[in-house]
């Protein structure tokens, strides 16, 4: 953190997530709150389909994003982006004044484009920068800080739309923030073009598929990215469900919502922290499977611990809850999820970046962007499907749980050396 190579780089990612969070959570809140004034779309579809907005570049322009990363320069490339952001929140503070859900809607799209170009990027500076022994650690930060992002940019943008003044106070705050991420952009340093000579592809269908096929025939990476885009998956899952947790089965209001937010998001920044140290900085495969353990087994037990939950007869806030100790079981298993999910996460984005031919990085993280969208995705689409089927929301935390020890197990038979990584681990410890 104190060093040039690091310390700008890893500010310019944290804002930028911290930009994209305050905007999505106060627009999305103005929907929630606001919905008659903005459209004569119900704030439950609309809620709904904005997110989906977001997404869609990545599904369009991923692989684009990836071959543009390859062929120039780095640091100047993450300085356009950060123009463009500064561009898009003044375009997002116009549609906040005028109250016009097209622009916001509009303004949603472009965030969802800029975090698409930044992305590959993001991922294929470290391991330029980095030496082998630091990926680890490197990567342990980076998913930290954007945890982190998420849960403060979550809060502030609740809090922004709220106020009565909200298209003023939400306006200053993402444009400030844009203008901050561009400066400490200036101080990153210059990061070699992988292939300069490559010639861009601007068919986004043709490229995808090219992308893909080219993972597909390096069998670790592959599952590498596999394994990460079920993580999205299943955190998706959790997440996109804890407001109406909070709500209907823990009987809470928004601070209760807003507590297993953080629970998860530090749980998520403990475990992402501990790699370094639980793997002495070598990239460590014998994590994931611990990890993915700890998925399982604190997913089980949060079902369980759900199940004996007795419901209060009026709302309660997060001070009420915690102050009953059967409570904290609970809490203990949403911040253990989350632990265990660092572990499970950051190592496999540092085997990406070792093994990943030079050339072909930032592509390489554009597949895995693409994969991670899919999934997510198809996690709000497996929801829908467990509750049409008549499941609570405690019961689609188990089946996912469940379901991640299918996928363990179908990654250690395809993938064997996971599991002998994590038996030598567990031996060495």
């Amino acid at each position: 953190m104190l060093e040039r190579r690091f310390r700008p780089f890893f500010f310019t990612q944290f804002l930028g997530a911290f930009n994209d969070n305050v905007f999505k959570t106060a627009l999305i809140t103005l929907v929630v709150f606001h919905a008659a004034s903005l459209s004569n779309i119900d704030s439950a579809t609309l809620a709904t389909l904005l997110p989906g907005l977001f997404i869609l570049p990545f599904f369009l322009f991923s692989a684009t994003a990836g071959q543009i990363a390859d062929k120039f320069e780095k640091s100047k490339i993450i300085r356009y982006v950060k123009i463009f952001e500064i561009s898009i929140m003044l375009f997002a503070s116009l549609g906040f004044f005028l109250n016009n859900i097209v622009l916001l809607s509009g303004a949603l799209l472009m965030m969802g484009m800029h975090s698409t170009l930044f992305g590959p990027v993001k991922y294929a500076y470290l391991p330029q920068h980095l030496k082998e022994n630091e990926l680890v650690g490197g990567n342990g930060m980076v998913e930290m800080g954007s945890f982190a992002a998420i849960l403060l940019g979550q809060i502030i943008g609740v809090f922004l739309a709220l106020q009565e003044n909200h298209a003023l106070f939400t306006s200053i705050a993402t444009v400030t923030i844009a203008i901050m991420g561009y400066w400490t952009s200036c101080e990153i340093p210059n990061s070699p073009a992988a292939d300069a000579s490559l010639k861009i592809n601007w068919n986004p269908i043709t490229e995808t598929f090219y992308n893909l096929k080219f993972v597909w025939k390096h069998s670790l990476i592959w599952f590498a990215l596999i394994a990460i885009s079920w993580f999205w998956f299943y955190g998706a899952t959790l997440l996109a469900q804890f407001p109406s947790f909070a709500k209907n089965i823990l009987k809470g209001d928004e601070s209760l919502f807003i507590l297993l937010l953080s629970v998860f998001s530090i749980g998520v920044g403990i475990g992402s922290l501990l790699c370094e140290k639980l793997s002495k900085g070598k990239l460590e495969l014998g994590l994931v499977l611990f990890g993915a353990t700890g998925l399982t087994l604190f997913g089980v037990d949060l079902y369980l611990a759900t199940a004996n939950f007795h419901s209060p007869l009026t709302t309660q806030n997060y001070i009420q809850f915690m102050s009953q100790l059967n409570n904290w079981r609970l809490l203990l298993d949403i911040a253990l999820i989350g632990l265990f999910g660092g572990l499970y996460i950051v190592p496999l984005y540092a085997l990406i970046q070792a093994h990943a031919e030079k050339s072909h990085q930032s592509r390489v993280i554009a597949a895995n962007n693409i994969l991670n969208a899919l999934l997510m995705v198809v996690s709000a689409g497996f929801s829908l499907l467990l509750f049409k089927q008549g499941f609570s929301i405690p019961q689609l935390f188990l089946a996912t749980a469940l379901l991640n020890a299918v996928v363990t197990v179908y990654l250690c038979i395809y993938q064997v050396e996971y599991y002998k990584a994590f038996i030598i681990w567990i031996k060495c410890r």
